[in-house]
């Protein structure tokens, strides 16, 4: 059993780490949906942890349609992601009929080689999961992370169960979106799944620097609050698989 913690920071992965977390999924911009991080920050994150960390490439929030430009940025990013000796990369794109882009899909991960391939939730809004979860094996991801087109993985049970068995051995299929340690037993026990992925999420406050005028700032976020994950939350789901 294994537990992927989605990171929105260098700090977050760290404690993730130490809270018994298996792999990461290292991300920025968490009110975007997650974003491809800095250089700087997957160089260090990758450099400095133990455990796999995978890099989400993904040039902006929003739909998973992309322009011909936005594609060139997500090879540049791949390339990065390889200098740097990531274990992998977290990939999701859709043509405009709402299926996978096969072509271009399949064009990233030629160039991320030897890299390990995760399809992220982008499945979860395709027109159809189960032509959707025979392309990506045809094309050979490694992993699919799904909701089971859901809003949580708990309310995607049904989908997830039933992926999981036609999928077989060809791929992994990791559920996702709100997990915890109240239900991951539960979603586990009904699916069959090995791998789990939660983004364990809180918010920490950052002590403001004496003498910084705190009334200049975004109206719709307090920015002296920053995101990170509860560790706590971690190792409890963690004591939860090892306890199945």
């Amino acid at each position: 059993m294994k537990l992927e913690i989605a990171c929105y920071n260098y700090e977050s992965a760290v404690l993730a780490e130490k809270a018994g977390a298996d792999r990461i999924e290292l991300c920025d911009n968490y009110f975007e949906g997650g974003t491809t991080p800095s250089y700087g920050t997957i160089s260090l994150t990758v450099k400095r942890l133990k455990i796999p960390v995978n890099i989400i490439i993904r040039p902006r929030g929003g739909n998973f349609i992309y322009t011909d430009d936005e594609f060139e940025i997500m090879k540049e990013d791949i390339k990065i992601a390889k200098e740097v000796k990531a274990n992998g990369i977290v990939i999701g794109l859709l043509n405009k009929k709402g299926e996978v882009d096969f072509e271009r899909t399949k064009e990233l991960i030629e160039l991320a080689k030897p890299l390990e391939i995760t399809f992220h939730r982008a499945f979860d809004v395709t027109n159809d999961p189960f032509k959707a979860l025979d392309d990506l094996i045809n094309l050979g991801v490694d992993r699919i992370l799904t909701s089971g087109t859901e809003k949580t993985a708990e309310k995607g049970i049904k989908l997830i169960s039933e992926l999981i068995k036609k999928a077989g051995n060809r791929i992994i299929i990791m559920p996702g979106s709100g997990i915890r340690e109240n239900n991951i037993q539960l979603i586990a026990r009904k699916t069959g799944a090995t791998e789990f992925h939660s983004s364990a999420m809180t918010f920490i406050k950052k002590d403001n620097l004496s003498g910084t005028n705190v009334n200049i700032g975004s109206s719709e976020n307090d920015e002296s609050m920053i995101v990170s994950v509860d560790q706590k939350v971690i190792s409890g789901m963690k004591d939860k698989l090892t306890n199945l």
